[in-house]
């Protein structure tokens, strides 16, 4: 009982806390399935036959959702890939179903947790290229609390059957054989920080200022190990790949500042989810970005390149293999100098703080490094 009861406080920890020192996305399972093949390929011969059909995966999320509008605002044809298709319709610039108005933009109801179900989706709806947003953490605020506590020990129960394990490789699968012509089929939006619990105690005590933040070191219900196995899965697919790993989320920081690409998984910032979603719809476009891995954060006060093909046209194939230890701390040194704040030692981030706390010598909003309030994290029992 203790010991559940632990784990329960760490996972409340996990749904309410969004901040510098601990940004992640909270567990969810995917309960639709089924595809509506008649209506949707009437609707799919209303494309624009000129334009690019991109599937995207999580569509109602909160990065998803601007994933679709940022793919729709250049002229697109999106396959939105959803669970629930009223919610969808809910959130997406379309009315369901479709109208002749809105018909560059389907809704697709697709279990991601069934293998055979992603892969039929996709060669139905004849896609070029598909954005992978949806992650066996949901990022719905409106999920209930209970709904989200008993998804976190499903996945952490049986982790290999998580959306991300399962529908990742499906969807790799599901481009078998395609050539990468001018960009990667599937562009898997991951997180910075995927490796990091995995490294010697000796390579984190080198890089601790990336290592020694309180997402790796608590890495609840080993969501960083879920992520990281599943970018492995589509670098081993064959299928023309990206993955992008952005830093801190940060609603409040400014859209529209410069991402600074990187590779190591050492970096460590923030960035704004609209850049997050721009980055992901520009990898799409970009044939630079086939067959790497990399991390991306933000820095204010500069505007963005004219396009990323540059950036990314520096950075290192994965077939390469990983980058030199000399290149590693050089790169780990820049990022540092670039952090947000004074102080930049993310390493003496207390849950729940800012950068801003940090250098002000505030106490975050729960409690200092090391002796942070769980209780107080966890969301309260609400009546009606």
């Amino acid at each position: 009982m203790k010991v559940f009861c632990a784990k329960l406080i760490l996972a409340s920890i996990v749904l309410a806390t969004n901040t510098d020192a601990f940004t992640i996305p909270s567990f969810s399972t995917v309960v639709a399935n089924g595809v509506k093949e008649g209506r949707d390929s009437e609707l799919i011969k209303n494309f624009d036959p000129s334009a690019k059909t991109i599937a995207v995966t999580g569509a109602t999320g909160r990065t998803g959702s601007l994933v679709v509008k940022e793919l729709l605002n250049r002229g697109n044809n999106v396959i939105a890939i959803v669970r629930d298709e009223q919610k969808a319709a809910d959130v997406l610039p379309v009315k369901f179903p479709p109208t002749a108005e809105k018909k560059n933009l389907i809704i697709k109801k697709c279990d991601l947790a069934l293998e055979d179900n992603v892969i039929s989706t996709i060669q139905a709806s004849d896609c070029d290229a598909s954005i992978w947003c949806a992650t066996g953490f949901s990022d719905n605020e409106s999920q209930s609390f209970l709904d989200k506590l008993g998804a976190i020990f499903g996945v952490a129960v049986q982790p290999k059957k998580s959306i991300d394990a399962v529908g990742v490789p499906a969807l790799a699968k599901a481009f078998e054989g395609s050539e990468d012509t001018d960009g990667p089929k599937v562009v898997m939006l991951s997180s910075a920080g995927v490796t990091r619990p995995s490294w010697s105690d000796e390579k984190k005590e080198q890089y601790k200022g990336c290592a020694d933040i309180p997402i790796v070191r608590l890495n609840p219900f080993n969501i960083l190990n879920i992520k990281a196995d599943s970018e492995e899965r589509l670098r081993e697919s064959g299928t023309p790949y990206c993955i992008f790993r952005p830093t801190g989320l940060n609603e409040d920081w400014p859209v529209g500042s410069r991402p600074i690409f990187s590779q190591g998984d050492v970096a460590v910032g923030r960035i704004n989810r609209k850049d997050v979603a721009k980055i992901l719809v520009d990898c799409v476009f970009t044939k630079e970005s086939v067959g790497k891995t990399f991390e991306a954060f933000s820095i204010e006060g500069y505007p963005p390149a004219e396009e990323i093909s540059m950036a990314l046209g520096r950075l290192r194939l994965d077939s390469e293999g990983p980058m030199s230890e000399d290149a590693l701390a050089a790169s780990y040194s820049a990022m540092q100098q670039l952090l947000p704040g004074e102080k930049q030692d993310p390493s003496q981030l207390a849950m729940g703080q800012t950068y801003e706390q940090l250098d002000k010598g505030e106490t975050g909003r729960l409690g200092e490094k090391g002796e942070e309030n769980a209780e107080a994290a966890a969301p309260k029992p609400t009546t009606v």
